[in-house]
């Protein structure tokens, strides 16, 4: 740009490249976004026709249907996110057997306190993993896919076992980083190719679950003991937990990308 200065257009570059970022990572939220936007429309809704949790497993279901129809989600994401979905409940259904939360609500469509709707919350994780691979065209190098699913596997045992046996999580969480060292993930942004460290990213993808896991306890998707009688942030130790628990999500969706996005 003649005339303009070298620090004005690399500012300006920077702040278009923030917004495409933006963008992408929107785009890659939608099913999550779409789902905590049905949460929260149905907590304010005066009287439904069905109990709110079942008519959150139909919508999170019809959800799927479009995605998968605007062509949104693969035929492959679809599988893998119904394996989140399997997973999150079989998680469900020890944490609130353990009374870690509830959910407070009746419902026809809900097994030992635990409503069906409830997988879609893992589900969406599956999702937003899914998407950005695809629209970021991720690829992991120097990833060591046995032992990192050795930890992360470890990982979601300790979230049970943890109730029985002593808590692991730090130590599994400096194995993480071991095993992840000198992986990176290249991703794109416009025209761009960057790169992050591996284990950075779950630590980043944790913080915005924590985030998220806020918004959907206000709205009542569910409740930890310390909101029964009134809502109350997240313990930030949540923080560090979804940044374990989102390796198994990336453990799975890596074990079916093509060859060449895992090097």
């Amino acid at each position: 740009m003649p005339g303009v200065p070298g620090g004005v257009v690399g500012a300006h570059s920077l702040v278009q490249q923030l917004l495409r970022f933006a963008r992408l990572q929107t785009r890659s939220c939608a099913f999550a976004v779409a789902l905590l936007s049905g949460v929260a429309a149905s907590a304010v809704v005066p009287r439904l026709p069905v109990a709110r949790y079942d008519l959150l497993l139909v919508y999170g279901l019809l959800l799927t249907v479009v995605f998968r129809w605007c062509g949104w989600e693969t035929g492959r994401d679809v599988a893998i996110i119904a394996v989140c979905h399997v997973i999150g409940l079989a998680f469900e259904l020890v944490k609130v057997s353990l009374g870690s939360w509830s959910y407070p609500e009746p419902a026809v469509f809900k097994f030992a306190g635990v409503p069906l709707y409830g997988g879609f919350l893992y589900a969406a994780l599956g999702s937003y993993v899914c998407r950005a691979w695809r629209l970021h065209d991720l690829e992991l190098v120097r990833y060591r896919p046995w032992p990192t699913a050795v930890v992360a596997a470890g990982v979601y045992v300790n979230f049970f076992s943890h109730h029985w046996l002593p808590d692991v999580r730090w130590v599994l969480a400096v194995l993480l980083v071991a095993v992840t060292a000198g992986t990176s993930v290249r991703f794109t942004v416009g025209s761009v190719r960057y790169r992050m460290p591996l284990a950075l990213s779950f630590a980043l993808i944790g913080f915005f679950l924590w985030l998220a896991e806020n918004i959907a306890t206000y709205v009542g998707a569910w409740r930890y003991p310390n909101q029964m009688h009134g809502w109350q942030p997240v313990a930030v130790e949540k923080f560090g937990a979804w940044a374990l628990l989102v390796s198994v999500t990336v453990v799975l969706v890596a074990a079916v990308q093509r060859p060449r996005a895992v090097r």
